[in-house]
């Protein structure tokens, strides 16, 4: 306690040389703008990542089962009955997708055709993110598409008058070479009926179709691309993952919405952690200023280290002192630019003044996106107390072997 107060003394008392204050007061300022960007830039990471995790949570479900080999399998009654059964499972879709050449009256454009059933919207949220139209694949007379905003777009389709059908075209399974095209490729024509918008990567790829289509298409009414599959609410996600793949066995794939798109989450994290690192190695460069500001303190206060040697105090106390001089001069710092970036990360959260591309409308949200995690504030602040200690150790010891040098005189 006596080595706290006598810190805080020489942080707040005035100096006999003004430079002593005024690098104290720069490095104090650094480590408040640099604790202030870490907590405003892993903010905003984590308000894109929440984003990005809600947009995909959107079209990819909590678990999917596909071939190790072959990009279709043979639909499985049994199997699936075995997998609707499990108490993890709340609801299973089966979904048959290939790449086809699209054409709407003049237009044309290469996607992904993927056939639904009539379980997909409770495994998916698709249709809550339906902009035109709506997530309706068949009816009584007709079969219909969805497309995404890119493809709609594209295509310039009139969803909700078109007199045109999309015309799908997809390579007939098993054709060789064929003289004629009516004979290498499968034409089909499907009313357009909705416009989707999730995300650019599928806004741009993807066409819904209903199976019973897709099937008729492609030319594989028993085979499916995968099974996907919602669990329940209370769920345990690498148990259900486990308990579903002993039941496919080895010849299927099991994979979790993260491993789906495992890469694309890999890399937030990745550079997340990059922008961490230069921000630390930035407040690391700042710090030094502390290494020179204690320097020049302990050849202020030699006299009062002498009376404080005189009194009992060892080695170990004056380094203690001078170490958290260090500590408090950089936390202090820290805390406010902490208070400053909090503020403005609320005021974001709340009124969003800061745009995404000027607030053109281009994007799914107008604002920088923020989201605020404790985990983030123990980082900031434990990074600048480590790098407090690194700066101070080295005028602190110092100030402790010159007790040792006046004790030896």
């Amino acid at each position: 306690m006596l080595t706290f107060k006598i810190a805080l003394r020489y942080l707040f008392s005035k100096k006999s040389t003004n430079a002593i204050n005024i690098i104290a007061a720069v490095s104090m300022v650094g480590m408040g703008v640099g604790a202030f960007a870490l907590i405003v830039v892993l903010s905003t990471f984590n308000g894109f990542e929440s984003l990005a995790t809600s947009l995909y949570n959107a079209f990819y479900t909590d678990l999917t089962v596909t071939a190790i080999k072959g990009k279709t399998f043979t639909d499985d009654i049994q199997l699936r009955n075995k997998l609707i059964s499990s108490p993890h499972v709340a609801a299973l879709s089966r979904t048959l997708e290939e790449n086809a050449y699209i054409k709407y009256i003049d237009k044309d454009y290469i996607c992904t055709v993927k056939g639904v059933d009539d379980k997909y919207n409770d495994v998916t949220d698709v249709k809550s993110h339906i902009k035109m139209g709506k997530f309706m694949l068949s009816d009584s007379f007709n079969q219909y598409a969805v497309v995404g905003a890119n493809v709609y777009a594209a295509l310039n389709v009139n969803v909700e008058r078109s007199v045109y059908p999309l015309q799908i075209t997809v390579p007939k399974k098993g054709k060789g070479t064929a003289i004629m095209p009516e004979d290498a490729f499968t034409f089909r024509d499907v009313v357009p009926g909705g416009v989707f918008s999730i995300q650019q990567e599928f806004d741009s790829k993807y066409v819904f179709v209903s199976l019973e289509f897709a099937s008729e298409l492609l030319g594989l009414e028993h085979d499916v691309s995968a099974y996907e599959i919602k669990l329940k609410p209370d769920a345990d996600l690498n148990a259900a993952k486990e308990e579903i793949q002993k039941l496919a066995g080895s010849t299927y794939a099991v994979k979790t919405r993260y491993e789906q798109r495992e890469t694309i989450y890999r890399v937030m994290r990745l550079e997340r952690w990059a922008v961490y690192a230069i921000l630390a190695f930035i407040m690391l460069i700042i710090s030094f200023n502390i290494i020179g500001s204690l320097s020049m303190l302990v050849i202020e206060k030699q006299s009062d280290i002498s009376i404080l040697m005189a009194m009992g105090a060892d080695r170990s106390m004056i380094q203690r002192i001078f170490l958290l001089e260090g500590v408090l001069s950089a936390s202090i710092g820290a805390i406010v630019g902490i208070i400053l970036a909090t503020i403005l990360c609320l005021l974001q959260m709340k009124y969003e003044f800061l745009k995404l591309s000027g607030g053109d409308n281009s994007f799914v949200i107008q604002g920088y996106p923020i989201k605020l995690k404790i985990d983030d504030y123990l980082l900031t602040f434990i990074t600048v107390v480590i790098i407090a200690l690194v700066a101070a150790y080295f005028p602190a010891r110092k100030a402790s072997e010159s007790v040792q040098d006046a004790a030896i005189k």
